[in-house]
């Protein structure tokens, strides 16, 4: 590691990322990676104030992996905290939640490009046309809007519910339906909210189960959420966590499928088809979208304790299943590739605690 990088981690460290003159690129060794066509992004969350978030890239069809690829190609650190990552054609957006910035990569040579910066305590970016996106935020009780080719914020949308004695409504994850995003609630909620994309303003919300975290729609129009139901003793309340469905053009629950008290269900995803759903629950469930029956485990967890697989992904054209495990949080993560079946392919070596996938 040369000096210069050296120099520019202890300014990073001693003066944050807040400053364009303390982000400066400084040279770097460089990487020696097979940038193949087919492959997938690795979020390392890292540790709180620990500034060593990471991205890992991992060749799908060589089954190789190359950590820390922000840093060896840019020489800088990825920032405090990532929290999600989205790739808009040849530019991958990595969410960097307690730094408030989202870092722009090629996702082909992951040059950095630049950064969007402004922002409270974002967690996911989702676009609604080529040169507008919307920012989630846990903290600012809006929604950021991005323009992602000039890389700056544009405007706000106002979220606030100020006949709550809690801090409403901060957001999550989001997703489109025509021309309406709906945006899930989840610290200290329990609303699904519908905006207005021509207007960018609220136009209605859904009530759903207490702390709404994650959130799909299917190819048949119907939104599926999963809440955790928070936890014994909140200040907000405390119910049996479960799985959502919802009719998005009524904006109506239709039904819900209920998980024991304590459970933690998250990381709702769909396969390449779009009809099947998997989500965490310290095991891997699978779910067929039109099946009324409970859903069933398909890859069980080595814990015998609380706690159980981290985050998951579902690659788009083969539906091929990746799972993390965060260990200890603090050793390095891992992952693990599974067929559609749920039959064991490769296991590999992450950064610190992996949690988001997005695959190119």
């Amino acid at each position: 590691m040369s000096a210069r990088i050296l120099y520019t981690i202890l300014a990073l460290s001693l003066s944050g990322v807040s400053c364009m003159k303390d982000y400066e690129l400084w040279e770097a060794a460089g990487n020696d990676i097979n940038q193949s066509s087919k492959g997938v992004f690795i979020v390392n969350e890292g540790n709180f104030m620990y500034n060593n978030a990471s991205l890992s890239w991992y060749d799908i069809e060589g089954k190789e992996v190359y950590n820390d690829i922000f840093f060896s190609t840019n020489g800088l650190p990825l920032g405090d905290i990532a929290s999600s990552m989205t790739i808009k054609d040849s530019l991958g957006y990595i969410v960097i939640n307690n730094s408030g910035k989202i870092n722009v990569i090629n996702v082909n040579t992951f040059e950095y490009k630049g950064r969007i910066s402004g922002l409270t305590s974002p967690r996911h970016m989702h676009f609604v046309s080529d040169d507008r996106a919307y920012v989630s935020d846990l903290y600012a009780r809006e929604i950021s809007i991005v323009d992602p080719i000039s890389m700056e914020v544009t405007g706000t949308i106002d979220t606030r519910n100020n006949g709550s004695a809690f801090h409403q409504h901060t957001t999550e994850e989001m997703i489109s339906y025509g021309r309406f995003v709906f945006a899930a609630c989840w610290s200290f909620d329990n609303k699904i909210l519908v905006i207005d994309t021509g207007t960018d303003r609220v136009v209605d919300s859904i009530e759903v189960l207490i702390q709404p975290r994650s959130m799909v729609i299917d190819r048949f129009g119907k939104i599926w959420v999963l809440s955790d139901g928070g936890y014994e003793g909140s200040p907000y309340g405390y119910e049996a966590p479960g799985l959502i469905r919802i009719d998005a053009e009524l904006r109506t629950v239709e039904k819900i499928w209920y998980f024991e008290p304590g459970d933690y269900p998250g990381s709702l995803k769909l396969n390449g088809g779009r009809d099947t759903l998997y989500f965490i629950n310290k095991h891997v469930y699978r779910h067929p979208v039109l099946s009324e029956e409970e859903p069933v485990i398909i890859i069980e967890s080595n814990y015998q304790s609380y706690g159980g697989f981290y985050g998951l992904g579902i690659d788009p054209g083969s539906s091929e299943i990746y799972i993390s495990d965060a260990i200890d949080y603090t050793q390095r993560g891992q992952v693990y590739r599974y067929s559609p079946q749920g039959v064991a392919i490769d296991t590999f070596k992450t950064g610190i605690t992996p949690s988001a996938f997005c695959f190119r």
